[in-house]
């Protein structure tokens, strides 16, 4: 059984919002309000705070020309309600939807059903102001049901959202399926507002040689497909054909709406031979060089191209992993990781940054690490690292301003190559954001360490004898028992604050792959080769004995190509906890995991928040999405999203 969300009303297009909308669109804030008994069980939380505890209130804005002054407001997807329905036992359903950015203070949501077609029927006696949460234990399962959710500002009701249609007989599950064509595995996608409705639409690769890529709508509907051609045969993970997508660490592609026109964009590395989706066939001088494409999202057409830069053209074409930022605050910028390997030793390595104007692709700067001893792995973060709403461009080793220039580096501190890193508030009493990586063969024998994210200091580091791989690492808050967020790789699980082990035994450290919020409670869950699991302080286990809370085999999900991991997750549907994708072994289906544990926290959608919405953007190495605020137990109110909605 299919299960998928069509809309309920015709798409609307309208323009920019006015200065005095966004003016009072930004003066509201977004809200966190809990009441005691989140759910989650055995999770050895506290109680939430009550709804009075989280207020915040603006800080005073910097006046023009004050070199504190924070850019923006940034602009960000006029998302709808992703109003969500699945079946959670015999007779009851479990709908969802978003708390948006800009959403007032005191919001509140009547959940509303039409069965097989009828009129609607008005599920709540007053509008709900909590968890943005229903469920309904009334509906004829037997028939279509179809929900929607009506907002309530100042007890004036709005426009109702769009609907979310729940078949007939839909199986039990914490699940969205979507049809896809069977055309081969899948190792990546991408979410985008490929079509401006302000619902979520795919882009997926197909590792087939050679490799496509194909769009689908948020219900499944078939957009187009490119044919990456002969040079996306060869799919070495480091020297592969000259259009090869998504092997080893490197992607080539990512989806956002660059040109601000309310419809996403695909932008993908293309070399001689790749047909589009519109038939014509892009074409170089030769088999080495390349060029960045700018894709129509609901058509696969080019619609600007722009030739990568041949600095390193003698040792052949670029890998790249591609991302977005908004690297002045306020336009988006398409940024490309580029790197490709001199004979058989080191890697040249060169950094881009990209604008699209609707018409144009334009270089806006390029660095080249030269024989600088900068140290880069296996992902890239862009995220503002100093608070000043301007996205820095983060490597594992250092980091890169927003217009190209080098910020700071590690190599002082000791820094190599290391396979994973993480920057995000991971000590919310100290002010700013830190980062955590692990070292691969550090010949200090150095394991893993924490820095400000600002200046590089560091913080803290472990070393012990010898020399290790340490291939792993990841940061959440997995201990409510002390504040802030804890980081583990493979020598045990500690503090991010103090670098103190709050486990002692430290074989009872989970495997440290991919955090999800999941169950509701604010501390992170587990996601590690289609198993969602939980780390319970009371109850430590190491890895394959942790609890379960979710096993993705079990609703014909498999992992993704080439590894343990789901092709994509995120905040996509329902309200502020993530979903994950999968697709079936036969890869004609999408499975999307949404949860169906009630929760009493409510936070506007994690898209919304520039951190989080720029890491939807980035491949490599797939690591946990991080926000620009410390989202766990013991959390303060997180400050209102400095946006602005776009076009729809």
């Amino acid at each position: 059984m299919r299960l998928w969300h069509p809309r309920s009303r015709p798409r609307r297009r309208r323009g920019p919002r006015t200065l005095a909308a966004r003016t009072l669109a930004l003066a509201v804030s977004t809200a966190l309000a809990a009441a005691p008994g989140a759910a989650g069980a055995g999770t050895g939380t506290p109680a939430p705070l009550p709804a009075s505890a989280f207020a915040p209130a603006p800080a005073p804005a910097p006046a023009p020309g004050d070199p504190t002054r924070v850019a923006g407001p940034r602009p960000m997807e006029d998302l709808n309600r992703g109003v969500v329905a699945v079946r959670t036992d015999a007779t009851g359903v479990f709908v969802s939807w978003r708390l948006l950015g800009l959403d007032p203070d005191g919001i509140g949501f009547h959940v509303e059903r039409s069965t097989g077609g009828g009129p609607w029927t008005r599920l709540t006696g007053r509008p709900l102001t909590g968890g943005t949460h229903h469920t309904d234990t009334t509906a004829d399962l037997s028939r279509e049901n179809r929900y929607r959710v009506t907002p309530v500002l100042d007890g004036t009701e709005q426009e109702p959202s769009e609907s979310f249609a729940l078949p007939a007989g839909a199986a039990a599950e914490p699940v969205v399926r979507l049809p896809l064509r069977d055309t081969g595995p899948v190792k990546f996608s991408w979410v985008g507002d490929l079509n401006g409705d302000g619902s979520w639409d795919f882009v997926l690769d197909r590792q087939t040689a050679p490799q496509k890529l194909e769009a689908y709508t948020g219900e499944g509907d078939f957009l187009w497909e490119v044919d990456m051609g002969p040079n996306s045969i060869d799919q070495n993970n480091i020297e592969g054909g000259s259009a090869t997508l998504n092997v080893g660490h490197n992607d080539g592609v990512t989806v956002a709406d660059l040109d601000g026109d309310g419809r996403a964009e695909v932008a993908v590395r293309v070399a001689n031979g790749v047909t589009f989706g519109d038939g014509t066939v892009h074409t170089e001088t030769d088999d080495v060089r390349q060029s960045i494409a700018i894709l129509d999202g609901t058509t696969g057409a080019p619609r600007a191209t722009a030739p990568v830069p041949d600095d390193y053209l003698a040792d052949g074409p670029m890998y790249a992993r591609f991302g977005v930022g908004h690297l002045d605050g306020v336009t988006p910028s398409l940024v490309a990781y580029m790197k490709n390997r001199i004979g058989s030793g080191d890697f040249n390595l060169m950094i881009t940054a990209w604008h699209y104007d609707g018409d144009r692709l334009r270089m806006q700067w390029k660095w080249l690490r030269g024989d600088q001893p900068l140290a880069d792995g296996h992902n890239t973060r862009i995220i503002d690292v100093d608070g000043d709403g301007r996205d820095e461009i983060a490597e594992i080793g250092f980091v890169l301003n927003g217009d190209g220039t080098l910020r700071y580096s590690l190599t002082d501190a000791g820094i190599v190559h290391g396979d994973r890193f993480h920057i995000a508030d991971l000590d919310p009493v100290r002010p700013g954001l830190e980062g955590y990586g692990v070292q691969q063969n550090n010949p200090s024998g150095l394991r893993e360490y924490l820095y400000d994210a600002a200046d590089g200091t560091m913080i803290w580091q472990h070393t012990e004898d010898g020399i290790s791989d340490v291939g792993r690492g990841m940061a959440g808050d997995i201990d409510p028992r002390h504040p802030g967020m804890e980081v583990w790789s493979f020598s045990g699980i500690h503090n991010a604050s103090t670098g103190e082990l709050t486990e002692p035994d430290t074989s009872l450290a989970p495997w440290p792959q991919l955090g999800l919020w999941w169950d509701g409670d604010l501390s992170i869950e587990l996601l590690n080769n289609g198993k969602f699991e939980k780390w319970l302080p009371e109850d430590p286990r190491p890895s394959n004995s942790l609890h379960r809370l979710l096993s993705t085999w079990h609703y014909g999900a498999v992992n993704a190509a080439q590894g343990v991991n789901p092709t994509f997750y995120g905040d996509i549907l329902g309200d502020w906890r993530e979903e994950a994708v999968y697709t079936n072994a036969a890869h004609d289906e999408l499975i999307i995991f949404t949860t169906d544990i009630p929760t009493d926290t409510r936070l506007y959608t994690l898209a919304h928040n520039p951190a989080y919405r720029n890491a939807m953007t980035l491949k490599g190495y797939l690591q946990s999405h991080h926000l620009d605020y410390y989202l766990g137990s013991g959390m303060a109110p997180p400050p209102r999203p400095h946006i602005t909605y776009g076009e729809r």
